[in-house]
């Protein structure tokens, strides 16, 4: 696929539906910087800022017991791993899970960059 159907999430805004290049250079371009995947464990995936809380960009949503800092987007992920376009069901429940814009103070714990290592 050369275009995919994402939902673009950026701080202060209501999500919105986009159409975006199916390349990694895009990927980079819509997180503003390297892009880290967070699966949802229902074939879509969260594509973030990989050092979004490094570099103290905006804190955007809640996402569990974590907050995303920077835009990001939500697409498809298929079996082989690739991004692919959101059905509309998906969209919405994603603009449902992600429609409130959040308000931070600043002193959430979650905004303290940390690591997790796992070991074979």
């Amino acid at each position: 696929m050369d275009k995919i159907k994402i939902l673009k999430v950026e701080s202060g805004k209501p999500p919105c539906v986009k159409e975006i290049a199916n390349d990694f250079k895009a990927s980079q371009a819509e997180v503003e910087g390297d892009i880290e995947c967070v699966g949802f464990g229902d074939g879509c995936v969260a594509v973030i800022n990989a050092e979004g809380k490094l570099n103290g960009m905006q804190p955007n949503r809640r996402n569990g017991d974590d907050i995303i800092c920077g835009p990001f987007f939500i697409c498809g992920d298929s079996p082989d791993g690739d991004f692919i376009s959101l059905t509309e069901q998906q969209i919405e429940e994603y603009t449902r899970r992600f429609g409130e814009i959040e308000q931070f103070t600043g002193q959430e714990p979650e905004l303290e960059p940390h690591m997790t290592i796992l070991a074979f």
